[in-house]
């Protein structure tokens, strides 16, 4: 069990370590007119380390979010060579994984799903409380026959 520990353990900080170092990446050394402003999110590593997804979230200001998103993407794979090359250098290691960029829409479903849970809220604020059952009987207990050891 410790060596599952221990490998979890290094995956998770090679995960952050992409997380920080294609972050950093994209803030400042890309300069791809198709890559908006946006941030890593997420880095999950597969359990062999030979392939990682990179999970990026674009800035909701952006007018037509849903293009942003493909643009984003479609750059950073334009740019994947660049930054596999410049991960191998800053962390000087053999093997970097295999990048898959993705759009990370989880935070837009939260947005939308906190709107809906207020408009429900609102929604039985205001609507009448309904009318307790009136109870018509008692229940009545039925004894119980215990057996004969």
């Amino acid at each position: 069990m410790p060596e599952n520990r221990a490998r979890k353990h290094h995956q998770d900080r090679v995960a952050e370590t992409l997380r920080l170092e294609i972050g950093i990446m994209i803030d400042g050394e890309l300069s791809d007119p198709r890559i908006h402003n946006c941030y890593v999110s997420e880095v999950a590593l597969n359990p062999g380390a030979k392939s990682a997804r990179v999970y990026v979230a674009v800035d909701p200001a952006v007018k037509d979010i849903v293009q942003a998103e493909k643009d984003t993407v479609a750059g950073l794979e334009a740019a994947k060579g660049y930054i596999r090359y410049e991960l191998k250098e800053r962390m000087a290691v053999r093997n970097v994984p295999d990048l898959a960029f993705l759009a990370d829409r989880s935070g837009r479903f939260q947005a939308r799903i906190e709107e809906l849970m207020d408009r429900s809220r609102k929604r039985n604020k205001y609507a009448p409380e309904p009318e307790p059952v009136p109870k018509t009987e008692e229940p009545v207990s039925v004894p119980v026959e215990e057996k004969a050891p």
